[in-house]
């Protein structure tokens, strides 16, 4: 099967590139730069006749959304560019996959929820309550790949790290060696997902559809959670990269969210509910701190 990679340079698109070594699939990895000694080609999204043409070109089934405007709090004031990236492109990809009979596999967060206060993990079909720019535009490029029907699985996922770019392990690595406190929010729960086994999940969608084969449209499709299993605050999160790393100096305290002034306010509860996937695809989910694991020996700091 043919299939398109967008954002491939970012956390999910270069674990992309690591699970696609080991398919007999051929992958495309677009993005909007280029990395040196990465094989990249060009493509920007918001341009519709870029994206048929790409797919025309190189006869693509498939495309992997992993493009997005992830800068929550700056979307506040982007909020045209945020839209553009994150609910028109999404409707872009949508059609070209229509177009051709194709599957867009849509990388979506945890973001779509948090206005309304709830302490059980989200299901599909809970109602999106975005309380911010971001988390909006996410929920209108859902709603977006729905209105235009083609085969999809939109894929909400949260707290993503890896040993690719940045994030939240290789921030507080560094804090944790060189700073000798650190105040971190406890009062914010969910789930850290390591990009490749996100990755893994999105290879196991791909074979299952390349195995349907569908002609009448796709069987499984509509809207999925993923995220590794079980729960903890960022201050736990923090703790255990800590830990695992052996940065023993630093005193890391727990504190309120009101004490980091933000221009959105973050779901205080986004731990999501695997259930549908892990049971549709038969999917076994590793438990977090096991994946966090994985990647710090990955990076070589693992004690």
């Amino acid at each position: 099967m043919n299939i398109l990679v967008t954002g491939a340079n970012g956390q999910l698109g270069n674990e992309m590139r690591i699970i696609s070594k080991d398919t007999n699939d051929n992958y495309t990895f677009t993005d909007v730069v280029e990395v040196e000694g990465v094989e990249t080609t060009i493509l920007d999204i918001t341009n519709a006749d870029a994206i048929r043409k790409i797919v025309k070109e190189k006869d693509i089934r498939c495309i992997v959304n992993c493009a997005a405007y992830t800068n929550v709090d700056k979307a506040e004031s982007d909020e045209t560019l945020c839209r553009k990236l994150n609910a028109d492109a999404p409707k872009l990809l949508a059609e070209a996959m229509k177009e051709v009979g194709g599957l867009l596999v849509q990388i979506s967060t945890d973001y779509v929820f948090g206005g309304d206060p709830y302490n059980t993990p989200c299901r599909e079909d809970q109602k999106g309550t975005p309380t911010g720019v971001y988390g909006k535009t996410k929920l209108e490029g859902e709603k977006n790949i729905e209105t235009v029907g083609c085969d999809y699985v939109i894929i909400r996922t949260a707290w993503l790290y890896s040993e690719f770019g940045r994030n939240f392990v290789k921030t507080m690595l560094n804090l944790t060696a060189t700073k000798p406190k650190l105040n971190v929010v406890f009062d914010q729960a969910g789930t850290p997902t390591y990009a490749y086994d996100l990755a893994v999940a999105i290879k196991t969608v791909l074979a299952d559809y390349e195995k349907e084969n569908p002609t009448d449209g796709y069987s499984k499709r509509g809207i999925y959670h993923f995220s590794n299993e079980g729960v903890c605050s960022w201050f736990d999160f923090t703790k255990k990269i800590a830990e695992l790393a052996g940065n023993t100096t630093c005193d890391i305290e727990p504190c309120h969210s009101d004490e980091f002034p933000s221009p959105v306010k973050r779901p205080a509860y986004s731990v999501l509910d695997k259930t549908k996937i892990k049971e549709t695809f038969g999917l076994k989910i590793p438990y977090w701190t096991d994946s966090l694991k994985v990647c710090m020996k990955n990076m070589n700091v693992l004690k």
